[in-house]
Protein backbone atom coordinates (compact mmCIF):
# COMPACT_ATOMS: atom_id res chain seq x y z
CA UNK A 1 0.00 0.00 0.00
CA UNK A 2 1.41 3.46 -1.34
CA UNK A 3 2.04 6.15 1.34
CA UNK A 4 -0.33 9.23 1.94
CA UNK A 5 1.46 12.76 2.03
CA UNK A 6 -0.31 14.79 4.23
CA UNK A 7 -0.79 18.93 3.46
CA UNK A 8 -2.43 21.94 4.43
CA UNK A 9 -5.61 20.97 2.32
CA UNK A 10 -5.65 17.16 3.56
CA UNK A 11 -4.75 14.24 1.60
CA UNK A 12 -3.91 13.63 -1.66
CA UNK A 13 -6.70 11.23 -2.17
CA UNK A 14 -9.32 13.29 -0.58
CA UNK A 15 -7.68 16.06 -3.57
CA UNK A 16 -8.13 13.12 -6.39
CA UNK A 17 -11.78 12.64 -5.38
CA UNK A 18 -13.00 16.20 -4.68
CA UNK A 19 -11.39 16.78 -8.62
CA UNK A 20 -13.47 13.84 -10.05
CA UNK A 21 -16.47 14.52 -8.06
CA UNK A 22 -16.19 18.35 -9.79
CA UNK A 23 -15.72 17.67 -12.77
CA UNK A 24 -18.07 14.48 -13.06
CA UNK A 25 -18.93 14.70 -16.66
CA UNK A 26 -17.00 16.56 -20.20
CA UNK A 27 -20.53 17.01 -21.45
CA UNK A 28 -21.89 19.20 -18.31
CA UNK A 29 -18.33 21.36 -18.58
CA UNK A 30 -19.68 22.41 -22.33
CA UNK A 31 -22.89 22.64 -22.00
CA UNK A 32 -21.86 24.79 -18.93
CA UNK A 33 -19.42 26.79 -21.13
CA UNK A 34 -22.00 27.76 -23.71
CA UNK A 35 -23.99 28.88 -20.98
CA UNK A 36 -21.51 31.27 -20.14
CA UNK A 37 -20.70 32.17 -23.51
CA UNK A 38 -24.30 33.22 -24.58
CA UNK A 39 -24.46 35.08 -21.38
CA UNK A 40 -21.00 37.33 -22.45
CA UNK A 41 -22.35 37.54 -25.67
CA UNK A 42 -26.05 38.79 -24.22
CA UNK A 43 -24.27 40.81 -22.16
CA UNK A 44 -21.86 42.67 -24.72
CA UNK A 45 -24.73 43.44 -26.77
CA UNK A 46 -26.12 45.50 -24.34
CA UNK A 47 -23.49 47.04 -23.84
CA UNK A 48 -22.84 47.43 -27.27
CA UNK A 49 -26.62 49.07 -27.37
CA UNK A 50 -25.78 51.63 -25.06
CA UNK A 51 -22.66 52.80 -26.45
CA UNK A 52 -24.32 53.74 -29.27
CA UNK A 53 -27.09 54.91 -28.06
CA UNK A 54 -24.93 57.08 -25.75
CA UNK A 55 -22.95 58.14 -29.06
CA UNK A 56 -25.65 58.96 -31.19
CA UNK A 57 -26.83 61.54 -28.05
CA UNK A 58 -23.69 62.66 -27.56
CA UNK A 59 -23.09 63.11 -31.64
CA UNK A 60 -26.60 64.66 -32.13
CA UNK A 61 -25.96 67.61 -29.96
CA UNK A 62 -22.49 68.18 -30.63
CA UNK A 63 -23.52 68.08 -34.97
CA UNK A 64 -26.12 70.97 -34.07
CA UNK A 65 -23.46 72.89 -32.17
CA UNK A 66 -21.02 72.84 -35.18
CA UNK A 67 -23.85 73.87 -38.03
CA UNK A 68 -24.70 76.50 -35.14
CA UNK A 69 -20.92 77.56 -35.29
CA UNK A 70 -20.81 77.35 -38.64
CA UNK A 71 -23.41 79.33 -39.39
CA UNK A 72 -22.41 82.54 -37.08
CA UNK A 73 -18.94 82.39 -38.65
CA UNK A 74 -20.76 82.40 -42.36
CA UNK A 75 -22.37 85.52 -41.15
CA UNK A 76 -19.52 86.88 -39.46
CA UNK A 77 -17.59 86.46 -42.39
CA UNK A 78 -20.64 87.83 -44.89
CA UNK A 79 -20.08 90.93 -42.55
CA UNK A 80 -16.84 91.30 -43.10
CA UNK A 81 -17.28 91.28 -46.94
CA UNK A 82 -20.05 93.85 -46.67
CA UNK A 83 -18.12 96.22 -44.34
CA UNK A 84 -14.78 95.81 -46.77
CA UNK A 85 -17.28 96.99 -49.62
CA UNK A 86 -18.50 100.29 -47.46
CA UNK A 87 -15.09 100.94 -46.45
CA UNK A 88 -13.68 100.66 -49.78
CA UNK A 89 -16.40 102.65 -51.61
CA UNK A 90 -15.15 105.85 -50.98
CA UNK A 91 -11.78 105.35 -52.37
CA UNK A 92 -13.35 102.78 -55.50
CA UNK A 93 -16.90 103.84 -55.99
CA UNK A 94 -19.58 101.07 -54.85
CA UNK A 95 -19.10 99.22 -57.70
CA UNK A 96 -15.25 99.25 -57.84
CA UNK A 97 -15.22 98.09 -53.90
CA UNK A 98 -17.34 95.27 -55.29
CA UNK A 99 -15.79 94.19 -58.07
CA UNK A 100 -12.48 94.23 -55.82
CA UNK A 101 -13.83 92.33 -53.26
CA UNK A 102 -15.69 89.85 -55.41
CA UNK A 103 -12.40 89.14 -57.25
CA UNK A 104 -10.06 88.63 -54.41
CA UNK A 105 -12.63 85.85 -52.80
CA UNK A 106 -12.84 84.36 -56.40
CA UNK A 107 -9.16 83.73 -56.69
CA UNK A 108 -8.86 82.69 -52.78
CA UNK A 109 -11.76 80.52 -53.52
CA UNK A 110 -9.94 79.63 -56.80
CA UNK A 111 -6.73 78.92 -55.39
CA UNK A 112 -8.42 76.77 -52.17
CA UNK A 113 -10.30 74.93 -54.91
CA UNK A 114 -6.82 74.10 -56.87
CA UNK A 115 -4.85 72.73 -53.60
CA UNK A 116 -8.04 70.51 -52.58
CA UNK A 117 -7.94 69.05 -55.98
CA UNK A 118 -4.25 68.39 -55.67
CA UNK A 119 -4.90 66.97 -52.65
CA UNK A 120 -7.61 64.65 -53.53
CA UNK A 121 -5.38 63.38 -56.33
CA UNK A 122 -2.85 62.72 -54.34
CA UNK A 123 -5.18 60.43 -52.10
CA UNK A 124 -6.86 58.84 -54.95
CA UNK A 125 -2.71 57.90 -56.38
CA UNK A 126 -2.15 56.54 -52.97
CA UNK A 127 -5.23 54.55 -53.30
CA UNK A 128 -4.45 53.21 -56.76
CA UNK A 129 -0.85 52.35 -55.67
CA UNK A 130 -2.37 50.45 -52.59
CA UNK A 131 -4.71 48.47 -55.01
CA UNK A 132 -2.24 47.33 -57.39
Amino acid sequence: MPEHREDAAGTLDDFADETVASHASLSDDIVALIDDGKTYIEAELAFQKTRLAFAADRGKSGIMYGICAFAVVHLALIALVVGLIFALSPLLTAWGATAVVAGVLLVAGAILGIKAKNRFARLAEAYKEASE
